[in-house]
């Protein structure tokens, strides 16, 4: 039974950020009692053809929950309940931080789309590594990482090489994350020796471990062509396992809003149906490129992922897994159910 229909008008009354605390603590009360959880879930589907074998890891589907929404890892086990295959929590840093000020999260509803400028609020790695302690499955998790505010850009390897040690043992998977648009001065971390000088660094951590951890690199949608390419090439050099396409975007077009009712958001991210085609588009690129280098480089999939075709447009296109963010929101643990039926089908 799919209750999220009739949920979704009462949490939409609410202002976002406020209906995010409420949906993650009722989930938190609804997962110590599972049979509820199954009155909640449209997408606890199992069948063979779910099955994804990448980075080492085991998928029992190629449906993910992208960083952002469980940034704490409060309800790891909830959402491998209501269907996901894995989840990313984060993006966690060294420090726990409030983030920016509120209100900082909006609905763009005739859009299908939210603007975000919560800026990396997170409860820090030390106590998100507790958490991931007590998790009851064995669902695969990833750890998205990133620098304090407070951290220089100069500085900003020893915040990742933080949170990748403290982690290391609790997490299946690392993305790192250099592409937020709401920690100033973080994107420049795009830019390829910086990049190059963080990912090595991760790497010689890595390596010196008896088994290694993916690390898998979240880039902008807002790259050009040319930026792509250094990107992978970086990727390349520096032998990471894989690239999350996309972040969320700081363009503003096309939406249905005026330029005023624009204006009064603000900055942040833009995430939802008006970032697919872009999202998708990069994925593309990235395909293309990585196979003329014949890089075996895993792609994950995410950015407008609102419906069935969005979901499959992704693979299509070139991804291996995909994740979900405003496409839950707008649409519920159903979306998770219907792309799984798709998937089975083909």
């Amino acid at each position: 039974m799919n209750l999220y229909p009739l949920v979704k008008p009462l949490l939409f009354q609410l202002d976002p950020e406020k209906a995010h605390h409420l949906t993650v603590r009722n989930l938190q009360l609804v997962g110590k009692l599972p049979f509820m959880l199954s009155l909640i879930s449209g997408g606890k589907l199992e069948h063979p053809s779910l099955h994804r074998n990448f980075l080492g890891l085991d998928f029992p589907n190629p449906i993910g929950l992208a960083a952002g929404l469980d940034k704490n890892g409060e309800v790891i086990d909830e959402m491998g309940a209501l269907g996901f295959g894995f989840v990313e929590i984060g993006t966690l840093t060294p420090k726990p931080q409030p983030g920016n000020d509120k209100p900082r999260l909006f609905r763009l509803v005739k859009d299908e789309a939210l603007i975000n400028r919560m800026g990396f609020n997170n409860i820090g790695a030390d106590a998100a590594a507790e958490k991931l302690k007590r998790r009851k499955t064995d669902i695969i998790v990833g750890a998205n990482i990133g620098k304090n505010k407070v951290t220089s850009n100069e500085d900003a390897i020893r915040d990742y090489e933080y949170c990748f040690k403290l982690l290391f043992d609790h997490a299946h998977y690392f993305v790192v994350n250099v592409s937020s648009p709401n920690t100033p001065g973080l994107r420049a971390l795009q830019d390829k020796d910086a990049l190059a000088a963080i990912l090595n660094s991760l790497q010689d951590i890595n390596n010196s471990k008896p088994k290694t951890k993916p690390i898998l690199l979240k880039i902008a949608p807002d790259l050009t062509d040319e930026q792509i390419e250094d990107v992978i090439k970086v990727v390349q050099q520096t032998k990471i396992q894989g690239i999350v396409a996309t972040n969320t975007t700081i363009a503003r077009a096309p939406l249905s809003y005026t330029p005023a009712e624009i204006e009064k958001f603000g900055a942040g991210g833009l995430s939802g149906k008006p970032l697919t085609a872009r999202a998708t588009e990069v994925i593309k690129k990235i395909k293309l490129e990585t196979t003329k280098l014949n890089l075996e480089t895993i792609l994950m999939g995410v950015g407008g992922i609102m419906n069935v075709p969005d979901a499959i447009d992704k693979f299509d296109a070139g991804a291996d897994l995909i994740q979900l963010y405003s496409g839950f929101i707008y649409q519920g643990p159903a979306l998770i159910a219907d792309i799984k039926q798709a998937i089975i089908k083909r």
